[in-house]
């Protein structure tokens, strides 16, 4: 039993493995938006219900594995040791991933780590989905700290705060992972980077980059209220422009009668 449970967990890794690189070769060659699931599955030579038994979505495909990790922030505040704080405890994590080069920080080369960072930059449906793993991050994190006992608001704030610090962070060492820096320059940098960071986090803004200078004369473009003046007037012929182009339907008699009664 043990046999045939191992040969089937080889087989059901290889099929995924099989399906990822194949959908990354079609998404790098014709881009995301413009291959279906069905030409990954025949070009894979498997049947469509197949793809989505190993990927619910097409987005799995390439970032699948962050929905892995919606979790761990708030699994490790659960975990956090007696006296720590949720920052401490993340920021000790944070910087254990620095220490292992860790995907889930940017600090990897290797060729799919960077064909999936290149598809998500490129496409806007890759990035609204990463967006709202993260989303989901912040939520599932807050609610822990809720259950403990801390007030909703503090809790949605210090989750939200520390996560898209991290977010930043991150971020900063993929771009510069994508532009071909040695990961042992970038992890240096990256030190530095999130203890000013966690740093920012654990003390505040306070006076940080108070105004030392006077200001500049304001923007002519804006009115008082903060709209730009050309605003509404663009806004208002925008209106406009579309509903004479809807009214030129010979058909939409219904909607003639409603905004231009007179006309009837």
């Amino acid at each position: 039993m043990e046999h045939k449970s191992g040969l089937r967990e080889r087989k059901k890794n290889a099929t995924w493995e099989l399906l990822r690189k194949t959908a990354l070769e079609l998404f790098e060659e014709s881009g995301f938006e413009d291959v279906s699931v069905a030409e990954i599955a025949a070009a894979a030579e498997v049947s469509k219900a197949t793809v989505f038994n190993y990927f619910p979505t097409k987005e799995d495909l390439v970032i699948g594995g962050m929905k892995r990790h919606t979790g761990d922030a708030a699994r490790i505040v659960r975990e956090r040791r007696k006296g720590q704080t949720p920052l401490e405890a993340l920021r000790e994590h944070y910087f254990h991933l620095l220490e292992r080069r860790a995907p889930q920080v940017g600090l990897k080369d290797d060729p799919v780590f960077l064909r999936v960072q290149r598809l998500i930059i490129a496409t806007p449906s890759l990035l609204i989905r990463a967006m709202d793993y993260r989303r989901q991050s912040a939520v599932m994190l807050a609610e822990a700290l809720i259950e403990e006992g801390n007030p909703p608001l503090t809790s949605r704030l210090v989750a939200s705060q520390v996560l898209h610090t991290q977010h930043i962070i991150v971020e900063v060492n993929v771009r510069r992972v994508l532009d071909g820096d040695p990961i042992d320059e970038i992890h240096s940098a990256a030190v530095s980077a999130a203890e000013h960071a966690f740093g920012l986090l654990e003390h505040g803004i306070g006076d940080l980059m108070r105004r030392e200078t006077d200001p500049p004369p304001p923007d002519p473009a804006y009115a008082p209220d903060g709209c730009r003046i050309d605003y509404r007037q663009h806004a208002a012929e925008a209106v406009e422009e579309s509903v004479e182009k809807v009214l030129a339907d010979p058909g939409d008699d219904m909607l003639q009668t409603i905004a231009y009664p007179e006309r009837r």
